[in-house]
């Protein structure tokens, strides 16, 4: 997708490569779309829910970040001229505290000539649904939907936004979209104001980073983007800022990613954390331990709301034609619903550094180790018991080898933060349960069939999970079983670069592109084995992959380079950092 994201850990918006913003959940990302073109125009007419800055005799874009910042610059270039569109959601500290409005400010400038332009703000309610009661004033609009308000305070006539008439660009013009409220300041000094100190905020914030020395440009716009998924209000991290995006043209695999799955985060705020950004990881612990507690001790779901809501109902926007026009446009997510026994070793996996990073400022004594201990108790139960798995298959259950593996990292880091802890029969107790499950999954997972670990107990097919088996520690990387696994899964799943999840078909038939989080877990797989060269080389062709601003979404049609599924994915964006850090040449080998 030819796209780029704003955003300030409270909102996102979605702007193409044209300068139109075409996605933008309020009041969090979890919240309905104001800006839906991304997904359809919905009841109305085509340019419905965007917000478009039309150069009159159109014939060129290019588009950039600010270096090391979530700025978006977009150039429109015609014969006429050129216009420059800059957009950007405000962060930056104000009075003792992080200032995160619900509010994106977009400032449009003449580069060259005398360009033309239509303004073309129309967003929409009720998911495409309802079209807006519009109110104006001197310098503002307001657009009145069913339940909420949203206002437009602007440097640029009213008149000529709310016709849509084509004018002449001669000077800049600033808009703040926001909540319905009146601001304190001219608009254009306030938006020229936020746009310095949220520069300077990124910046600031990137300078921060232990970046490796090697593909420092990709990774500090990974970790950029991974902190744009972060929900500071509450710790949560989305998967995606979209939803319904297809894993594949016409799959119907199109779902709900703006909620937080405690596998995703986990990984997410481990890459942060290697970066030496430990913020994230802070406020995720806060999230995943009021999860724990709410709890007490019983069923934990894989997926909740930022806000930590349990119902995700699973529903249709059925006023919305989907991505390209391939629907359905879902709203929650049914995993709500699944049992996925990885998820309490992904919980525990998530909480265990701040156990032992002396950086972090957290309660993390026996207090919190005890809270910890029910979740060991429910992988050591579930361990062996049929469930989802970390694909969330709707039709079919199975002893994952995955999910199994997660049990066995439970009680193994359990067994490490008792020890830390200098509870010496607590760390035997479940350095005992760890090596039980790991004899398990030694005996019932590895098929002398395949000559490679296979999905599931007693199983014959292969799927690329097992290879975070080496990732969590459960096995040496030079063991000859994983030196099989690896090769076994490369030969069948792997698509050059790429890498298919499985090879089986699921509920929606054979997997038909690359899930690219599954390729980096190759990539790391192979310098594990001390295959560095070859991960290298894979490395290189999957930062080709990324859009011209960096990113990825979940998925690659391996055929032809084509993204699919939600965008930007965290999953996809750890793995950028992760291999970076893996396999760049060290600082000390060059300076």
């Amino acid at each position: 997708m030819k796209a780029g994201v704003i955003g300030n850990c409270a909102i996102a918006a979605v702007v193409d490569a044209d300068g139109a913003m075409n996605w933008l959940c309020l009041p969090r990302f979890d919240g309905e779309p104001v800006f839906h073109a991304l997904l359809g125009h919905g009841a109305g007419e085509p340019g419905d829910g965007a917000f478009a800055i039309e150069l009159e005799g159109l014939k060129a874009t290019s588009q950039s970040y600010d270096v090391n910042t979530a700025v978006i610059r977009t150039v429109l270039e015609a014969e006429s001229g050129s216009v420059e569109v800059i957009d950007f959601a405000p962060r930056f500290e104000a009075r003792g505290r992080m200032f995160r409005p619900q509010m994106i400010v977009r400032v449009i400038r003449p580069v060259s000539g005398w360009p033309r332009i239509r303004i073309r703000l129309r967003p929409r309610f009720n998911w495409g649904s309802a079209k807006p009661t519009v109110t104006r004033g001197s310098n503002h609009i307001r657009y009145v939907g069913p339940d909420d308000t949203i206002r437009l305070t602007t440097t640029a006539p009213v008149d000529h936004i709310l016709d849509e008439r084509v004018i002449n660009l001669d000077r800049p013009y600033h808009f703040v979209l926001g909540p319905d409220e009146s601001l304190s300041e001219h608009p254009g000094e306030l938006a020229e104001r936020f746009l310095t100190d949220t520069r300077t905020y990124w910046q600031r914030w990137s300078r921060r980073l232990a970046v490796p020395l090697e593909w420092q440009d990709a990774v500090i716009r990974a970790a950029i983007t991974l902190k744009l998924c972060s929900y500071e209000p509450t710790g949560a991290i989305i998967a995606a800022v979209t939803t319904s995006i297809p894993k594949s043209a016409n799959s119907g695999r199109n779902w709900d990613y703006r909620y937080c799955w405690v596998r995703d985060a986990f990984f997410t705020v481990r890459a942060l954390n290697s970066l030496a950004a430990t913020r994230t990881l802070e406020n995720y612990f806060q999230w995943l331990m009021n999860v724990v507690a709410d709890a007490a001790g019983g069923h934990i779901q894989p997926v909740l709301g930022v806000g930590l809501e349990r119902q995700l109902t699973e529903t249709f926007a059925e006023n919305l034609q989907g991505y390209r026009g391939m629907g359905p446009v879902r709203v929650g997510n049914q995993a709500f619903e699944h049992f996925q026994h990885d998820t309490y070793g992904n919980i525990i996996l998530g909480a265990a550094p701040a156990f032992f990073d002396q950086r972090l400022y957290m309660n993390t004594g026996v207090e919190a180790f005890q809270m910890l201990e029910p979740l060991g108790e429910q992988a050591w139960r579930l361990h062996d018991k049929e469930d989802a798995g970390i694909w969330e298959l709707r039709t079919r259950a199975r002893v994952h080898t995955s999910s199994s593996l997660m049990c066995w990292a439970a009680c193994d880091r359990l067994a490490k933060i008792a020890d830390r802890l200098e509870l010496a029969d607590r760390a035997q107790h479940w350095g005992g349960r760890a090596a039980h499950i790991r004899k398990r999954i030694y005996e019932e997972a590895w098929s002398e069939k395949r000559q490679a670990f296979v999905e599931s107990f007693g199983g014959e097919t292969l799927d690329a999970s097992v290879l975070l088996m080496g990732e969590v520690g459960m096995i040496e990387p030079k063991d000859p079983r994983f030196v099989a696994t690896v090769e076994r899964l490369s030969e069948t799943l792997g698509r050059g670069a790429f890498m298919l999840r499985y090879e089986e078909a699921d509920d929606f038939g054979e997997p038909e592109v690359g899930f690219n989080v599954c390729a980096f877990w190759r990539l790391d797989a192979l310098a594990k084995v001390g295959r560095h060269g070859e991960a290298r080389e894979h490395f290189t062709d999957l930062l080709a992959a990324r859009n011209p601003l960096g990113l990825m979404s979940e998925d690659t049609d391996f055929r032809n380079g084509e993204a699919w599924g939600n965008f930007p994915q965290t999953y996809s964006m750890v793995g950028i950092i992760n291999g970076a850090t893996r396999l760049s040449k060290s600082w000390e080998s060059t300076i």
